[in-house]
């Protein structure tokens, strides 16, 4: 569900306000009124160090009795501190129903941001416990800033409200319908047209389900532009694995295999709030991976956009087949400068980094070092992996053009291989594949992540655009 907290914004903190907070370093504000101890005296006698996330709830006499100031800190007042600022205020004032922030110094943007995401929750029924905060302002002068924060959030929101919904619900029209929302020329191929322009990987991993696959193209052209980008989102609206079957606990999360999808949809939706002066085409592979009689079967070989063949020799490798048909029809089709895919791909990228950080693969140098560049400025944090050449082998098949996953374990580099198969799709455009599958995903409630889909490469892209 969209983010519930209300947001605006003041020139200054309104004396009526029933909850204030203020900032502090290992120095408070002097200005601000009613404390009971000077700010020196305050902050000594509470060992306040002003560390971000450290709060202070102090006593205030008011009129109508005892009221409440936070004074919470900021620490070195970088973008990263004060994210962990904010998210830390507004997990303190859950079940409230108003704060007012007095905003520190430095990047506002990423302080709302962060206080809003902090805000997220997704339930279905009835909520349990207290809810976020009902109302946010900002007293400050960075009005616009405060709004692009907003921005930013609510579009991560979205991705996660996407991804977070049941597969019962969550289909690949349904998909489409959600795209068809966000106010952009949409295209929508259904089964018919998939099969009769040729898309065959989209068809081949759709066939086991009784919901049929979809391409949903969504259009955003600002008046002028000098660059055209491509997103490309998997979009695996539930992941059973096919005939491949996963085991039962692996698949439990599956909803969230469209995640990337969910990250083009919400960044396609966002780009004219903030501006950005770059023309950008998203693509999301939509379909549900089951097992049936009319499944897809291990050997079988499919006919990907263009005329490529491959060996399906595990059908639970099924994100990279409709990834391959969205590329190879960017390539064919859409002439961009750039082609940038997002996908839950490989487990095999948790084992190597973990839950905190994601993988970019890329064959041009300066578009890996703007993504990283992006991720670093978002807290989307990315790590660039290699393409190494030596593992091309692992995608030979005796009877296709390629296999979708190596024979064997002569490798054994699960998340390289898939990044390597992709680039046979990309057409030797400079293209960058975000393997997101560990970072997709939260298992805490921390920070601005809650438990379930994170909207991971939301804030990264929409940075990398507002740039480009």
């Amino acid at each position: 569900m969209p983010i519930e907290t209300s947001v605006s914004v003041a020139a200054a903190a309104p004396a009526d306000a029933e909850l204030l907070a203020v900032p502090y370093t290992s120095e408070l504000r002097p200005d601000v009124e009613d404390l009971p101890l000077p700010p020196a005296d305050l902050l000594a006698h509470y060992e306040a160090k002003g560390e971000a996330g450290e709060i202070v709830e102090v006593p205030v006499a008011r009129e109508a009795g005892v009221g409440r100031i936070l004074l919470y800190g900021v620490g070195d007042g970088s973008p990263k501190a004060l994210r962990r600022a904010a998210a830390a205020l507004v997990r303190r004032v859950k079940g409230r129903r108003s704060l007012t922030v007095v905003l520190p110094e430095g990047d506002a943007a990423a302080f709302a941001e962060a206080a809003l995401l902090a805000a997220y929750h997704f339930k279905i029924g009835s909520a349990e416990g207290k809810k976020p905060v009902r109302e946010l302002t900002f007293a400050g002068a960075a009005h616009d800033a405060v709004r692009r924060g907003e921005t930013v959030a609510r579009a991560v929101a979205l991705a996660r409200d996407l991804a977070n919904t049941p597969s019962s619900v969550k289909t690949p029209a349904w998909l489409a319908d959600r795209a068809a929302e966000q106010g952009l020329p949409v295209r929508v191929w259904d089964e018919e047209a998939l099969q009769a322009e040729g898309f065959g990987g989209i068809v081949a991993v759709g066939r086991g389900s009784a919901r049929p696959p979809r391409l949903i193209q969504l259009s955003y052209e600002p008046g002028s532009y000098d660059k055209h980008v491509v997103l490309v989102g998997k979009g695996i609206t539930f992941d059973s694995g096919g005939l491949s079957l996963k085991p039962t606990d692996n698949m439990k999360f599956q909803k969230t295999d469209m995640a990337g999808g969910a990250v083009v949809i919400a960044v396609m939706g966002a780009l004219a709030r903030l501006g950005a002066r770059v023309r950008v085409t998203g693509l999301v592979a939509a379909a549900e991976n089951m097992p049936s009689g009319t499944a897809q079967r291990p050997s079988d070989v499919i006919r990907i956009y263009g005329g490529k063949t491959v060996e399906v020799l595990n059908t639970d490798a099924e994100g990279r087949l409709v990834l391959a048909d969205a590329m190879a029809y960017a390539d064919a089709r859409l002439d961009p400068d750039a082609i940038v895919d997002i996908a839950t791909l490989t487990g095999a990228i948790t084992v190597a980094l973990g839950r905190n950080v994601g993988a970019v693969y890329s064959t041009d140098d300066v578009l890996a070092k703007e993504l990283i560049e992006s991720g670093a400025a978002s807290d989307d944090r990315l790590w660039r992996m290699p393409l190494i050449e030596d593992y091309t082998p692992a995608l030979e098949s005796s009877i296709a053009d390629l296999a979708n996953v190596e024979q064997g374990a002569r490798f054994g580099a699960g998340s390289i291989t898939a990044a390597l198969f992709l680039r046979e799709f990309a057409g030797g455009r400079p293209w960058a594949h975000l393997d997101i599958a560990g970072v997709g995903r939260s298992t805490v409630d921390e920070g601005v992540l809650s438990k379930g889909a994170t909207g991971f490469g939301v804030r990264l892209l929409l940075d990398w655009l507002s740039r480009t």
